[in-house]
């Protein structure tokens, strides 16, 4: 690991001028995904502005009657929250999938949204990758990409982004509110907060320089049947070859959003209307610019049939 310099910042205020202060600088929380990045020098920033001390781990009901979860909120108390589990059933169950319990203490919601690809040709620092050293080009085109992207990937970069979570919130039309190193704030819708990789893959979100997410937004709760099936290569500790996020209605419509298949949550809105034909028609249209390698090409029936024992379960 290489040498940094670290501060601890009470506000909001203080974090971002400190991240304007030290160009390259990152904040850091539970460091579940940071650290392992530093320690292999994937990631070497200069220095670490801690934002434990900002106050932003309170779950508060919203005018309208969603929900605005702080950034800091550890993804075990998230999962455990009375009114997650009531009203967005399908954060909590996406939470509970990912990772292992002792990770789950540790991980913050801002974090979660912001871990890296688990790739192993990203980890692998003698292979490469355009996402860690941009242009040096992709060991996983022409490589092993089982676990790698169907859909919306490029000629630079065809791997998937790992979180549960992130999957449940694209379903649930989250917003992410942040505040940028000028003062001024935002919400950037979840839909555009991941970025697909087309010729800059290192560039993964909406986010500018300095910019610090205080919290998660979501709307007013959606009815209908709440669930998250998570496909991997083992019972646990795995991240998913292919996961389904759905709210299901009575008369078989509703929201799907898949992960392990693309570079960000994966949800065409528009393939929803297939949803009461059935998972065939529904997976034909969220997938139709699918371009799977042939070691991954069984991703696309993995994805139908995970979505059919999503949709037999939603009518149980």
């Amino acid at each position: 690991m290489r040498a940094f310099s670290y501060e601890r910042v009470s506000s909001p205020a203080q974090a971002v001028a400190a991240a304007a202060r030290a160009p390259g600088a990152r904040f850091i929380a539970g460091g579940t995904n940071l650290l392992d990045l530093m320690k292999l020098e994937i990631e070497t920033p200069g220095h670490l502005i801690d934002v434990n001390g900002l106050g932003f781990d309170k779950i508060e009901r919203t005018p309208d009657g969603g929900l605005r979860i702080g950034a800091l909120v550890r993804n075990t108390d998230l999962a455990a929250d009375v009114r997650v589990r009531r009203d967005y059933g399908l954060l909590s169950r996406a939470l509970l999938a990912g990772a292992s319990a002792q990770l789950r203490n540790k991980a913050t919601t801002a974090g979660n949204l912001l871990q890296r690809t688990r790739c192993p040709y990203f980890y692998d620092t003698n292979q490469a990758c355009n996402k860690r050293q941009p242009g040096s080009g992709c060991a996983a085109i022409g490589g092993f990409s089982r676990q790698h992207a169907v859909v919306g990937a490029s000629d630079a970069c065809i791997a998937t982004h790992p979180s549960d979570m992130a999957v449940a919130m694209r379903a649930l039309d989250a917003g992410v509110e942040t505040m940028r190193p000028d003062g001024s704030r935002r919400t950037i819708p979840i839909a555009d907060f991941h970025k697909l990789p087309g010729a800059t893959p290192q560039v993964e979100t909406e986010l500018t320089p300095g910019e610090l997410i205080t919290s998660v937004k979501l709307p007013s709760p959606v009815g209908g049947k709440h669930v998250y099936h998570k496909v991997r290569d083992r019972a646990s500790y795995a991240f998913a070859l292919v996961s389904v996020a759905a709210i299901v209605q009575r008369d078989g419509s509703g929201r799907v959003a898949l992960g392990g298949v693309a570079h960000k949550p994966w949800r065409v809105e528009a393939a929803e209307r297939e949803l009461p034909r059935g998972a065939k028609a529904a997976t034909a249209a969220l997938l139709a610019d699918a371009r799977p390698t042939e070691q991954n090409a069984f991703k696309v029936t993995l994805v139908e049939r995970t979505l059919d024992a999503v949709l037999t379960d939603a009518r149980s």
